[in-house]
């Protein structure tokens, strides 16, 4: 006897449309995208065109576009809310523009004068004369930033030498011995004002300091790292005050438990945690330094020849040898080379800025604390 079988019943197309009825298709909203950029790029060329203004109009025709698909397909309520998601989408497009204006700006006019020559040599004996030559004659811009280049690596690892062990010993008595006491409290109000201060009150205040001891003249390298430690200081605090602050009272309790000394137990346990966390704000905190021009103006003024020693001398670093290009040219009649060195150096001081970025969250990644098995 043979047993019955049971069908089940097949999803007809008829059944399938119906499911998929008032639904956006998944190709609706790629294809607004694309029509937006086309037409934001046809908008922009009306007005003139640029970077900015072609992704401010896309990010608007999108929004715009996107929202009434939606309420056309889905209702009034699902577009409410498809507003919300696509206005957070323009956004960020809009978000965009000072940051994509900027790097094609700077890689336009700084990558023509980045050349073995700018790299490799100084601006020693570079006068108006050789710039005008350079122009009459079409030939490539001689002078370069590499003197600048020094400089900026020489200070900015002084300064790291000074803020850094100085930042993480003041935060670790903030968070493992400090207890909110009165002396913990005043050093988190002062580093608090520190963190705002402007930079050239950091400059004028190693100036100051170091008149006083050497004479109101001194220009040196290593007064220029005094005022970017006096910069970096706070920031390497709160960053590894927080670090250190999200370790687990756990592992202070179990080291503890196994007689192990406070002061080997921060060492031992607590910082070995938070390394990861700790490097990378460092590590950011010269980012933000490096690019300082105020404080090394008066600190360290400029040279056009390299100096290797901090300790004596003037310094030259990329943010004043910018700034002195463009304000006062090798050539007052001729301009153009003074420029494209300037817009070269500051391509050059982005991408070190970069690198440091990529290398904090290398960094981090590394020592971050292993998980599972």
């Amino acid at each position: 006897m043979s047993n019955p079988t049971t069908t089940l019943p097949e999803t007809t197309p008829s059944r399938r449309n119906r499911l998929s009825k008032g639904r956006l298709p998944a190709w609706a909203i790629p294809a607004v995208g694309v029509g937006s950029l086309v037409l934001g790029a046809a908008l922009s060329s009306i007005v003139g065109f640029s970077v900015a203004t072609f992704l401010i109009f896309a990010a608007i025709v999108f929004v715009v576009a996107a929202t009434a698909t939606t309420v056309l397909m889905e209702g009034g309520r699902q577009g409410r809310n498809a507003f919300a998601t696509y206005l957070v989408y323009g956004a960020f497009l809009v978000a965009l523009v000072p940051l994509i204006s900027v790097i094609w700006t700077v890689l336009e006019r700084g990558l023509p004068g980045l050349t073995s020559d700018f790299l490799f040599t100084s601006m020693n004996g570079m006068t108006g004369a050789v710039d005008n030559a350079s122009v009459a004659n079409g030939t490539p811009v001689l002078g370069g930033a590499y003197h600048a280049v020094v400089g900026t690596l020489l200070i900015t690892l002084w300064s790291t030498v000074i803020s850094v062990p100085i930042g993480m010993l003041t935060a670790v008595y903030l968070v493992e011995y400090g207890k909110n006491g009165p002396l913990s409290r005043g050093i988190t109000f002062f580093v608090d004002v520190m963190t705002g201060i402007p930079s050239i009150v950091a400059g004028l205040f190693a100036a100051a300091l170091f008149g006083i001891l050497f004479g109101p003249s001194t220009r040196m390298g290593i007064v220029a790292a005094v005022a970017l430690s006096v910069l970096m200081i706070p920031t390497v605090v709160r960053s590894t005050e927080e670090m250190l602050k999200i370790v687990p009272n756990e592992l202070r309790e179990a080291a503890y438990a196994l007689g192990v000394r406070k002061w080997r137990t921060i060492t031992k346990v607590v910082i070995p945690t938070a390394i990861s966390g700790i490097a990378s704000g460092v590590t950011l905190a010269i980012a933000r330094v490096i690019g300082e021009t105020a404080p090394i103006l008066v600190t360290a003024g400029l040279a056009d020849s390299i100096n290797w020693d901090v300790f004596d001398g003037w310094m030259a670093t990329l943010p004043t040898f910018i700034y002195y290009q463009i304000l006062t040219p090798t050539s007052p009649t001729n301009i153009d080379p003074s420029a494209q060195r300037a817009w070269a150096a500051a391509l050059l001081l982005i991408a070190m800025v970069m690198v440091l970025n990529l290398g904090a969250r290398l960094i981090a990644r590394m020592f971050a604390p292993k998980t599972g098995r």
